[in-house]
C-alpha cells in the first residue's frame, strides 16, 4: 500500500504533522483493514484511507490533545466512506489470520506444533469463507459494529464515538451481530454435516 501525495503533503506542512504522523501512522493497517472491508477493493480502500488522512491532517488543529485520536480517526474515515460514491451498500470482506499467538501456544501446546497437510488447510480456508460469508450477510451497522470491535478491539466507548450512538446500542448491536454471526455459522456446519 502507498500513500506518496498523502506522505509528500506532511513532509511539506509544517512541525504540526510530525505530532499528527506520530499518532496517525500506526493505525494506518487498521484504518486499511475496515476501509478493505467497507470498499471491498484494494485500490478503493488506499483511496479511502489515503482522503481520511488527508481530512484528518487538515482537521488536525481541532483535535484536542489528550483525547482518543483513535476514535477521532476512525470517525474520519467512516464518515468519508459515507460520503464517497460507494457507500455503505457496497460488498465487503476481510482477511482473517488464525496463527496461534504465544500465549495460545502456552495454552495449547499441541496446537503451537506446526502440522500444516491439505486436509487441515481446506477445513480452515472453509472456515474462513463460512465466517467471511457470515458477515457479508449482516447488515452495516451490525457490521460495523463487529468490525470495530472484534477485528479492531475497540472498545465499547471508542465505538460509540466512532459511530457517534450511544454506549448502549453499540453493546446491544454487537449482542445481535454475534447472535446472526452464530446462527449463520450453524447452519453452515449443519449443511456440511448433512453432506457428508
Amino acid at each position: 500500500m502507498t500513500l506518496l501525495p498523502w506522505k509528500r503533503t506532511v513532509r511539506e506542512s509544517g512541525p504540526q504533522t510530525s505530532a499528527f504522523e506520530r499518532l496517525a501512522l500506526p493505525l494506518l493497517p487498521s484504518l486499511y483493514n475496515v476501509a478493505f472491508w467497507l470498499s471491498r477493493n484494494p485500490t478503493d480502500a488506499e483511496d479511502l484511507v489515503q482522503e481520511t488522512f488527508l481530512k484528518a491532517l487538515r482537521g488536525f488543529a481541532s483535535f484536542e490533545p489528550g483525547s482518543n485520536f483513535r476514535a477521532w480517526i476512525f470517525r474520519i474515515l467512516r464518515n468519508t466512506y459515507l460520503t464517497s460514491r460507494t457507500g455503505l451498500a457496497a460488498m465487503r470482506t476481510v482477511a482473517l489470520e488464525d496463527e496461534l499467538d504465544d500465549h495460545n501456544a502456552a495454552l495449547y501446546p499441541e496446537g503451537a506444533i506446526d502440522r500444516e497437510t491439505p486436509e487441515k488447510n481446506l477445513i480452515r480456508l472453509s472456515d474462513r469463507a463460512a465466517l467471511q460469508a457470515a458477515m457479508e450477510k449482516l447488515p452495516p451497522p451490525l457490521l460495523e459494529v463487529i468490525l470495530l470491535c472484534d477485528v479492531e478491539e475497540m472498545k465499547y466507548r471508542e465505538i460509540a464515538t466512532v459511530l457517534e450512538i450511544p454506549i448502549g446500542t453499540v453493546m446491544s448491536r454487537i449482542a445481535r451481530a454475534r447472535t446472526a454471526l452464530r446462527g449463520e455459522l450453524q447452519v453452515n456446519v449443519t449443511t456440511r454435516e448433512v453432506r457428508a
